[in-house]
């Protein structure tokens, strides 16, 4: 058995461009038996010469050097990359094309040191343990530092990115801890995601990081010309004889000159590794016939002149024929190798197609949007409903949840055909919880129910940790899930009907994952990075701030949830109706004719003046849901109430939006009036901007109201040992943005 160093002479004889870095290699040839060793495939159709013989030599060195060899066929990045049009048959078949090239390459695939691993199949088996990886990746690194990797998908900086190419890197960084290598394989143009293998390895505390082996990237035959697609640049694996001669013949090869000469790379990277030797064969006048035993030795004839392109050339084209013959031997003996390589070759590669133009928010906002009246009043939902048709009273009492509706025509119809349509809300677990989400909630979700919707409560604690919420821990972001449900048990939400189901999304998905991923990479394939981030504000994100990569992640997920449970309405709030208008615009690109109604309710302010919304960060923003009595009257003191003011004002917002709802009424006393009862908001309004209802009648009159509705909430805390002991908890958390 060979010893570390003359392994690590074994690996290094391949000529790497670089090596990150042959210290920690060889510290790992001595200390580690079994090496991992990663290689990849990204099936696309045609393999040119380089890529297939360069991985046999790497594959067959690597097992003789003692490692683990892993090649994983990354089928799910070549439909992620638009390869083959994003066909997963197309794709698979041009994979198991390719592991026929290594078989008729000589790369025994039953030895034990080999595993051929699909990226689908692998990360579906796994998917509780691969996709919290890329997860994690994507929280840590900004969507700036993963834009250097972009050239692992074929790109220049000045390209147009989509969503799924900051997808791709994250998850081709996940890929190297997933499948625990310690040696990654890859060309020159992709080392930069290797790195960040490394960086991140540093960032968890890994003790050994991956060590990085990078090939060269041979140019093409034609000066200039880079596309892998033209024929005329690269030899292929299926090239006939006759091919390979009119290509080399061709090719850029000019005297004397060494460097980027792409005949001398295809010596040095190919034909050497293949043969040890490279053999002229020439006239006497000529020099002879000569054996090269090093490149070294080849490239001191040529810059001097004593070797020929004219000689040069017949010997690379005799060379890579020997290589490719059993290749061709094999394809035209096995009838199912050879059903193989026809299927590819009727492949139409082309350039990648651009993301289809799909009219973005704005034009559909212009198009589709349907403000609700100023005011949906508590008579018409109490004495009005009961004049009305069973299809106009759920009809009202649906759009009455939304501040505004994306369409009207569509729910009334939805309404109409379907007895029991699917209802999405949903939340991010991410601490104390306020009344606006809390009574507010409870109010919309009873309002669906009565109208007999299903509503599927989606509680988000992957997205929580993928936002940063409590550190990213889950247990504490699932434990806060929890308290969230037993606040809504205390407030009545009617959860007894079997109509309300709190659907735990990491649970969900990684149940379904086949059904899930596919649909969040899809997503990401279909829309440009620059219409994610507008969806920023999702996730509390300006389109200003530092984005990471999860906030890439987040939207494309988010919107993919509308689909995954088959939602027909989205019931969230105004600051998050970006990312529903892109489920609608998604349905445009999947030629799906139902699109999801949106309906988005109205976003409370914070109780202090400038606070556009609650903060949960900030205790004076707004009020807990278990907050005391004295609590609550102490911070409604202190709120924004300006006299005569109506808008913007946080007290009048929330008895328009939590008050009335709750009671239908709002009652003031007065020192020098008896109480007034107000059974619409319009009249509230209007008394206030007057002067007849001033700041302090309607702050006293705001508490006592808020304080019965919360009381039996605290009555639930105080009483129940389960909900008290959850509440002791979510209070001991530091909240984090």
């Amino acid at each position: 058995m060979a010893n570390s160093e003359e392994k690590m002479k074994m690996i290094m004889g391949n000529d790497w461009e670089e090596c990150c870095t042959q210290d920690e290699l060889l510290h790992l040839l001595a200390n580690k038996p079994l090496p991992v060793f990663l290689d990849r495939f990204e099936p696309s159709g045609k393999i040119p010469l380089a890529q297939g013989v360069v991985k046999a030599i790497n594959v067959k060195k690597m097992i003789a050097a003692g490692c683990q060899v892993k090649v994983w066929m990354a089928d799910i990045f070549a439909q992620l990359n638009n390869k083959l049009g994003g066909d997963m048959n197309k794709i698979q078949v041009a994979g198991k094309y390719f592991v026929e090239i290594l078989k008729a390459l000589g790369v025994n695939l039953e030895d034990e040191k080999f595993k051929l691993l699909w990226a689908s199949k692998e990360t579906d088996s796994q998917s509780d343990v691969y996709w919290p990886l890329v997860l994690n990746i994507a929280r840590g690194n900004t969507v700036s530092g993963v834009e250097r990797c972009i050239k692992l998908m074929g790109l220049c900086e000045h390209d147009e990115l989509n969503a799924s190419h900051i997808v791709y890197t994250v998850m081709q960084c996940a890929d190297i801890f997933f499948l625990e290598a310690d040696i990654c394989q890859t060309s020159m143009d992709q080392m930069e995601v290797n790195v960040l293998a490394r960086e991140y390895s540093e960032k968890i505390k890994r003790e050994n990081k991956p060590v990085i082996l990078s090939h060269h990237v041979i140019s093409a035959l034609q000066q200039g010309q880079e596309k892998k697609n033209d024929p005329s640049c690269f030899i292929f694996m299926d090239d006939e004889e006759a091919d390979v001669n009119v290509k080399i013949k061709k090719a850029y090869c000019p005297p004397v000159v060494v460097n980027e000469n792409p005949c001398l790379e295809y010596i040095r990277y190919i034909i050497f590794p293949w043969f040890s030797e490279f053999v002229v064969e020439r006239g006497e006048k000529n020099g002879g016939n000569k054996t090269f035993s090093s490149f070294e030795e080849l490239i001191s004839d040529y810059e001097s002149g004593r070797l020929h392109p004219g000689d040069l050339k017949p010997a690379l084209t005799k060379a890579i024929n020997k290589i490719l013959q059993p290749v061709r031997e094999h394809f035209k003996k096995d009838a199912a190798a050879r059903d193989l390589l026809k299927r590819v070759k009727g492949y139409k590669v082309s350039k990648d197609p651009p993301v289809e133009k799909i009219p973005v928010a704005s034009d559909i906002e212009s198009q589709s949007v349907e403000l609700q009246d100023e005011e949906l009043s508590s008579e018409l939902l109490s004495d009005g409903l009961n004049q009305m048709s069973i299809e106009d009273r759920k009809f009202n009492t649906v759009r009455s949840i939304g501040e505004e509706c994306i369409k009207l025509d569509e729910l009334k119809n939805l309404l109409a055909k379907k007895p029991e349509p699917i209802a999405y809300d949903g939340f991010e677990p991410s601490g104390r919880m306020h009344v606006a989400q809390g009574i507010l909630k409870a109010i919309n979700v009873n309002k669906l129910t009565s109208a007999d919707c299903r509503v599927k409560i989606w509680v988000a604690d992957w997205f929580a940790q993928l936002n940063n919420k409590l550190g990213g821990d889950l247990n504490k972001i699932q434990t806060v899930g929890n308290y969230f449900v037993e606040i809504w048990k205390a407030l009545g939400m009617k959860l007894e009907e079997g109509k309300v189901e709190f659907l735990l999304s990491s649970k969900e998905i990684n149940s379904r994952s086949n059904e899930y991923w596919p649909l969040v990479l899809d997503i990401a394939r279909k829309n440009t990075l620059s219409r994610i981030i507008k969806c920023g504000q999702i996730m509390g994100r300006s389109d200003k701030d530092q984005l990471t990569a999860a906030q890439i992640l987040y939207p494309c997920m988010q919107c993919a949830d509308i689909f995954f449970l088959k939602a027909d309405i989205c019931q969230l709030g105004m600051d998050q109706r970006k990312v529903n208008v892109l489920a609608r615009e998604y349905c445009l690109k999947i030629k799906r004719k139902n699109k999801p109604i949106i309906l988005s309710h109205h976003m409370i302010p914070g109780l202090q003046p400038g606070q556009e919304k609650m903060s949960k960060s900030d205790p004076s923003s707004a009020i807990f849901m278990e907050d005391e009595e004295e609590s609550v009257n102490m911070k409604i003191q202190k709120a924004h109430c300006p006299p005569n003011v109506v808008s913007g004002n946080p007290c009048l917002e929330y008895i328009k939006y939590i008050i009335f709802p709750w009671f239908s009424e709002f009652s003031v006393s007065r020192s020098q009036n008896d109480d007034t009862i107000y059974n619409n908001f319009k009249a509230l309004s209007a008394d206030y901007e007057s002067g007849e209802v001033q700041p302090s009648d309607l702050k006293h009159a705001l508490a006592k109201a808020l304080n019965q509705i919360l009381q039996p909430v605290r009555d639930h805390f105080q009483n129940d040992p389960d909900a008290k002991d959850l509440l002791k908890r979510v209070k001991s958390y530091q909240i984090t943005r």
